[in-house]
């Protein structure tokens, strides 16, 4: 899962004929708190929802970290979810989406160390495309450094999480196949999933799993490969209280930001994270105040300081330079100081309304200044007080920065892992 506020995506997926060309297509993403999410809670207030995306969040962060199809995405709890489908004949699941891990996964049949699952579990032994890897396969290779193999020489997976959660289980391959909007199928054979007979943590009963969209060879986008040119996009709407606009998940050439106000900047390959998209963030502006990104040892090493995850809800930047953005915030903002009623965010003001006035902020990474709208930097936490959607994260080499999905709010976001870039372009998220 991401580092920190996980993002889940619901995929989905079905199977049919292999993928030669770059097909173009778009999935939805719902957001875990809309009400098309199947982990809706009506008796929960929006303030509710938000409280748990928080404290999942930052517990996690307190972890130490481990190594043109259409679908909706639809936002639940500060996470997104995908539905897709494995297998033949094509078993729907729910999962997590998440560009800071790579292995695909789900809880399989039998499962006798797993979490509570509402939904059925998927049952290898029904899917006449199902095959388990052998240890000498190179397709092994996929499941890590702490990989093993059975007593029956077949290649088995074990991650955990920076929360602590975690899988283990046979790797396999199967087919996937994602739904557009379009109406057209469109298939992925033979791609490397895990799955799971020791599942454990976090994980919310209505989710069978987890989609790696990260860099790594066993991530679906990497595993994809010609059909989608290594390129992936999405465009996140904020979630608003009861509302039900999806998001979109896009790949190949549908996922291509260009145009008006398109900005790009290079995406560079951590030694130590390969999974992670890791960027430079140069500066943080607010007004005419700049505020360099201060020289600090990062455990990316090389030129990177900060990984951008559509699965982490705030931007976490090091303390130095929090500190020096949330004081020019607080002397440009026309509003008194108060504390965050569920104790989790450090700069908040009273407003009752929406029409308060705050400072520009842009965000300068290397080569590509990212204007923030206002809520892009606030998050509104209760009736009466809103907040920085931006928290400290320390100072030392210990500590990941994050560019988090709030801050993503509102702008396609394109990765081009060929071109080895990330693309920002403003954009109406619900209208698209």
């Amino acid at each position: 899962m991401a580092p920190i506020f996980s993002l889940i995506f619901l995929i989905s997926v079905a199977v049919s004929a292999a993928v030669s060309r770059d097909y173009g297509f778009t999935v939805e993403l719902i957001h875990r708190d809309s009400p098309k999410s199947p982990m809706y809670n009506p008796s929960e207030t929006h303030y509710h929802r938000l409280a748990n995306a928080l404290r999942r969040s930052i517990s996690r962060n307190t972890a130490a970290l481990t190594d043109t199809a259409e679908a909706p995405i639809y936002n639940y709890r500060g996470q997104y979810l995908m539905e897709i489908s494995l297998g033949t004949p094509p078993f729907s699941i729910l999962a997590v989406a998440d560009t800071g891990s790579d292995i695909v996964w789900t809880q399989c049949e039998p499962c006798p160390n797993c979490y509570e699952q509402s939904a059925p579990m998927f049952n290898p032994s029904k899917s006449a495309t199902y095959k388990n890897v052998a240890c000498s396969s190179p397709i092994c290779s996929f499941a890590g450094e702490e990989r093993s193999c059975s007593a029956q020489s077949e290649c088995l997976y074990s991650i955990t999480y920076g929360d602590s959660s975690h899988s283990q289980g046979d790797l396999a391959v199967d087919t996937v196949t994602m739904g557009s909007t379009s109406g057209r199928q469109v298939a992925f054979p033979r791609i490397a999933i895990g799955c799971g007979h020791d599942n454990a943590g976090t994980f919310d009963a209505n989710v069978s799993g987890i989609v790696g969209l990260g860099q790594g060879p066993a991530s679906l986008v990497s595993q994809m490969g010609p059909a989608t040119g290594g390129k992936f996009s999405y465009c996140l709407a904020p979630i608003g209280n009861g509302t039900i606009e999806s998001s979109k998940l896009n790949f190949g050439s549908n996922a291509i930001v260009s145009g008006s106000k398109a900005v790009s900047t290079p995406i560079y390959t951590s030694d130590s994270y390969k999974t992670f998209y890791s960027l430079k963030l140069e500066a943080v502006s607010v007004g005419e105040s700049k505020f360099d990104f201060p020289v600090v040892s990062s455990r990316l090493g090389g030129e990177a300081n900060i990984i951008i995850d559509s699965g982490t809800t705030l931007t976490l930047l090091p303390t130095d330079l929090y500190n020096n953005f949330a004081t020019e915030i607080s002397d440009s903002i026309n509003l008194q100081r108060t504390n965050d009623p569920n104790q989790y965010l450090d700069d908040c003001y009273s407003t009752t309304t929406d029409d308060y006035e705050a400072p520009p902020v842009t965000m300068h990474f290397e080569g590509a200044d990212v204007p923030l709208q206002r809520e892009n930097v606030f998050i509104r936490v209760s009736n009466d007080a809103v907040c920085l959607a931006f928290k400290a994260a320390g100072q030392d080499e210990d500590n990941i920065f994050i560019y988090g999905n709030i801050s993503q709010n509102n702008f396609l976001v394109g990765y081009d892992t060929k071109n080895m870039s990330v693309s920002f372009k403003p954009a109406d998220c619900v209208s698209m």
